[in-house]
């Protein structure tokens, strides 16, 4: 092993067990994570800790680099797709202008309480929030595979009824495909042009977001920490990411704009709603900073219990995903976080794997008609996160105790000294 001057733990790339073994959980990390819309970081972390053998920050920098390759090929394939029932993009640009700045601002503060908090907290934390965020996701699996099976069934008496009776029988019958929030197949494969499919207004909205909190992390990076300047860059944050949002508010506000992915439940939202959503965006970002995760396992849940459909639930927390972990793998970059070889190498296999993923996945839901599957597939990966990185974390805690290492709340300036 080779240490850097400041600690990190960076194992030489050689061919070896380590490395095959993963890079097989890597890539099944990042199908599945890709598919769920959580990006995988509940499965990087540990697997580059344990088995690759990095130090738990340069973990969080290489995991980070492995969702940014899975949801920059996810989105890829998402930005030509419809909505399965309507006619409109498959990712709510409307609803990611909403969350997405909050979602960064909230990464900001997360990252301050991760220096702050003790392990034992961070642990704890994670393991009840992914152990309920994993039970209501299943129960929301449940329900909405319920109610693909009764339509699935009203589908089949109609098909039969049909056949039954000779004046009707040259009509088409409706295919599997019919069922809750899924298209017909014929219409399933349908993709539109990249110009036209894409909100390029809001695009360029959350691109600004992007680069103006892209460029506060940097220049904060040259000013002494806890100085005067140094929060004052922190704090103008705060103006950007509730600009945009307050922009996007009252547009959904007034009616001017609306969450179409709903459909038919589109409608002008309350003030007391929108303010809900905007805090839950801070909230998932604030519990990605905190946990060194995506903020798609909250992104996720969320959108589900919003009524958004599980194929624009995925894509629209992954659309999210690709601007926050791409903003950290940049400043991971420039402080020289991570072997840039082995990013490299993980990025590629993350981004294979969410192509693959995207494709059989795709053909599976449409040929079932079982949109419930990305439902169940993000329960189980938050149900995996909890146990892997909760057990690391015990790990981890059971070394200081018998170390005697302290283990209270640490000073933010202190950290930085």
């Amino acid at each position: 092993m080779v240490a850097t001057r400041t600690t990190y733990v960076w194992p030489p790339m050689e061919f070896g067990w380590r490395i095959v073994l993963g890079s097989l959980i890597g890539f099944f990390g990042a199908a599945f994570g890709s598919v769920g819309g959580v990006g995988g970081g509940g499965v990087f972390l540990p697997m580059l800790a344990l088995i690759i053998g990095f130090d738990p920050k340069s973990s969080a920098a290489m995991s980070k680099c492995m969702i940014m390759g899975a949801s920059v090929s996810t989105v890829y394939c998402n930005l030509k797709l419809k909505h399965p029932s309507l006619d409109i993009p498959l990712i709510d640009y409307d609803l990611a202008m909403l969350i997405q700045p909050m979602l960064m601002l909230g990464i900001s503060i997360g990252v301050i309480f991760n220096v702050v908090f003790p392990d034992w907290l961070v642990t704890a934390l994670l393991i009840i929030l992914f152990l309920v965020t994993s039970t209501k996701a299943f129960l929301k699996g449940v329900e909405t595979w319920k109610k693909e099976t009764i339509k699935k069934r009203e589908t089949a008496q109609r098909v039969e009824q049909l056949y039954q009776e000779p004046e009707h029988a040259t009509i088409v019958p409706i295919g599997s495909g019919d069922a809750v929030g899924a298209k017909n197949p014929l219409h399933d494969e349908k993709k539109s042009s990249l110009l036209k499919n894409v909100y390029w207004k809001e695009f360029g909205l959350l691109a600004f977001v992007w680069l103006a909190f892209l460029g506060l992390q940097i220049a904060n990076k040259y000013s002494a920490y806890c100085s005067a300047l140094y929060w004052a860059l922190n704090s103008l944050q705060i103006p950007v990411a509730v600009g945009v949002t307050m922009y996007e508010a009252h547009g959904l506000a007034t009616g001017k704009k609306v969450l179409s992915s709903k459909g038919s439940q589109q409608n002008a939202l309350k003030s007391c709603q929108l303010f809900v959503y905007c805090q839950f965006g801070i909230i998932a970002g604030l519990v990605g900073g905190l946990l060194g995760v995506g903020g798609g396992f909250i992104m996720g849940p969320l959108f589900l219990e919003l009524g958004i459909p599980p194929q624009v639930s995925s894509a629209t927390a992954t659309f999210a995903m690709m601007f926050s972990s791409s903003m950290s793998v940049v400043e991971y970059y420039l402080l020289h976080r991570f072997p840039v070889p082995y990013a490299a190498y993980f990025i590629a296999i993350a981004f294979i794997a969410a192509i693959i993923s995207q494709h059989y996945v795709r053909k599976l839901i449409s040929r079932l008609g079982r949109a419930s599957l990305i439902i169940f597939i993000l329960a189980s990966m938050i149900f995996v996160s909890a146990i892997s990185l909760g057990g690391v974390g015990i790990s981890n805690i059971v070394h200081k105790i018998e170390c005697h290492q302290y283990m209270g709340f640490e000073s933010l300036c202190n950290y930085g000294a």
